[in-house]
């Protein structure tokens, strides 16, 4: 079997005017029988267009929060760090995914930013704006996990796991207030917020707002996610 080329979205790090990754997306994707590229960091059109040829699958990581002008808002004081690159490349590459019905898995700024592309909002921060008592941002061990989610029935990811409820890791603050039209929720937390979703029609759209990057090395059903994800590849 081809092993397919997945291109990895990079992260960027403005204060080093560098862009790095974190070796659990690479090992995920390796694990489930891909090969991981690390991306540039570009807008360039015919840039762009040649890496969604050349790749089987895109995934868009981690990183900064999405910039609240792409969903019509203004920034309040809690909203953290954008990174204007990222927008930038990341709506040109994923319509050209979309449109050539290549797969994409999303993970957490990943699963915003899909959601705000589509047509979404998102709560700039949630200590502040859906105060409740489920930890959202953990601190080491980053593979552990601290809250559950419920499971669409019948949603791709409930089929896929066979179970009803998911203990999950969570590392964010900003997350999905108003769903994408189009958008399918398939996970939502003990306090209401959408934690994963799909894209009804697309060979293979996810996205989830937990860590399988972080947990695929201790965590089977994370495995799952990566091994669907790159099979569908």
């Amino acid at each position: 079997m081809k092993q397919p080329l997945i291109g990895i979205v990079p992260l960027v790090d403005a204060a080093r005017e560098s862009y790095w990754m974190l070796p659990g997306y690479m090992r995920g994707v390796e694990q489930a029988g891909g090969v991981p590229v690390m991306l540039p960091l570009t807008d360039d059109a015919a840039v762009l267009q040649k890496l969604a040829d050349s790749c089987d699958g895109l995934l868009l990581t981690g990183g900064q929060d999405v910039s609240p002008a792409l969903y019509g808002a203004e920034p309040t004081p809690q909203c953290g760090k954008t990174c204007p690159e990222r927008d930038r490349m990341e709506a040109p590459l994923l319509d050209r995914m979309l449109a050539q019905d290549k797969p994409v898995l999303g993970i957490c700024r990943g699963i915003q930013f899909l959601n705000v592309h589509l047509g979404g909002t998102l709560y700039q921060d949630l200590p502040t704006e859906h105060p409740s008592g489920v930890n959202h941002h953990q601190q080491h061990p980053y593979d552990a996990p601290v809250h559950a989610v419920t499971l669409t029935p019948g949603s791709p990811l409930q089929q896929l796991l066979g179970q009803q409820t998911l203990a999950v890791n969570s590392l964010h603050h900003q997350a999905i207030r108003a769903l994408a039209p189009g958008l399918a929720a398939m996970a939502v937390s003990e306090d209401g917020l959408v934690e994963a979703v799909c894209l009804p029609g697309k060979k293979f759209v996810w996205a989830v707002q937990w860590h399988p990057e972080f947990s695929f090395a201790v965590n089977e059903n994370s495995r799952k996610i990566f091994r669907q994800f790159v099979a569908s590849c």
